[in-house]
C-alpha cells in the first residue's frame, strides 16, 4: 500500500479530529436533551416560581405579565432548556476535556472525574450565589425607583430571560479556577505572572460585580466582587498545583 503524501497525511487527522468532535457535539446534545426531558415537569415548574421569587421579596404583589399568546410557553421551555443545561454539565465538562486530552490512561482518568466533578460543583455554587446574592439586590435596584408615579409592569420573557442569563453567567463565572488552571497546565500562564496581576484582577472584579449587581450603594459591588476575586485567587493557587507536574499523568511514565 502506498504511503500517503504529505498533503494527505496532514488532512486525515484533520477528518478524525472532527469526527472525534462531532461525536463529542452529539453526546452532549444528547444529554442536555435527556435533561430537558427530566426537568420539563415538574421539576421546571418549581424552578419557574423560585425564580419569580426575588422579585416578589423586593416587591410584594410583583406579578409578571403576558403580553403574547406565547410568552409564557416560551419562557417555560427556556427555564427547561437552562436546567436540562445544568443537569447535563458533568457531561458537557467531561467531552470537553476527554475532547482536548484523548487516550487518557487510568491515572488520568482519576484527575478528569475530579476535575469533572469540581467544575460542576462550582458551576453549582455560581448559581446558588447568583440566586441568593446577586439577584435580591440587582431587582431592588431595577424594581424600586424614588418616584410615586412608576409602577413597574414586568412582562414574563422579559423578566425570566434576564434572570436566568444572570443565573447563567455567575454559573460559568465561577468556572474561572478551572479555565485558569487550564491555561497553567497549557503553559499559557504561570501563578507569579497570575500574582503580579492582581491589581487587575481587583479592578475586573469590581467591573463584573458592577454589571451583576448594580446599585448606588457602593458596598453592593464590593460584596459581589469578593468572591469574584477569591475565584481569581484560587485559580492561581491551581496553577501552581499544576506547574511542574501534569494534571493528567505523565505520558512518558504512563
Amino acid at each position: 500500500m502506498d504511503a500517503p503524501r504529505d498533503g494527505e497525511s496532514k488532512v486525515l487527522p484533520l477528518i478524525e479530529h472532527l469526527r472525534e468532535l462531532r461525536r463529542r457535539v452529539i453526546v452532549s446534545v444528547l444529554a442536555v436533551v435527556v435533561g430537558i426531558a427530566g426537568s420539563i415537569w415538574p421539576l421546571t415548574t418549581y424552578a419557574f416560581h423560585y425564580l419569580v421569587v426575588p422579585a416578589q421579596q423586593q416587591l410584594p404583589g410583583f406579578k409578571l405579565h403576558q403580553f403574547a399568546l406565547l410568552d409564557y410557553w416560551s419562557t417555560y421551555f427556556r427555564v427547561s432548556l437552562l436546567l436540562g443545561i445544568a443537569i447535563a454539565m458533568p457531561v458537557i465538562i467531561y467531552q470537553v476535556l476527554a475532547f482536548i486530552a484523548p487516550g487518557l490512561t487510568k491515572t488520568e482518568r482519576r484527575w478528569l472525574f475530579a476535575v469533572v466533578g469540581g467544575g460542576s460543583l462550582m458551576f453549582l455554587v455560581g448559581v446558588v450565589f447568583a440566586y441568593y446574592v446577586e439577584l435580591p439586590r440587582l431587582l431592588n435596584f431595577m424594581l424600586t425607583s424614588d418616584s410615586a408615579d412608576v409602577q413597574p409592569t414586568i412582562g414574563v420573557t422579559t423578566y425570566i430571560n434576564s434572570v436566568t442569563r444572570i443565573l447563567m453567567m455567575t454559573g460559568l463565572i465561577f468556572e474561572t479556577p478551572l479555565i485558569i488552571m487550564g491555561l497553567a497546565k497549557a503553559g499559557l500562564v504561570t501563578s507569579r505572572r497570575l500574582m503580579k496581576w492582581w491589581r487587575y484582577a481587583v479592578v475586573l472584579s469590581v467591573v463584573v460585580a458592577s454589571f451583576l449587581a448594580p446599585s448606588l450603594n457602593p458596598v453592593t459591588p464590593i460584596v459581589v466582587a469578593i468572591p469574584i476575586l477569591g475565584l481569581y485567587f484560587l485559580g492561581a493557587l491551581l496553577a501552581r498545583l499544576v506547574e511542574g507536574n501534569s494534571l493528567l499523568g505523565n505520558r512518558s511514565s504512563g
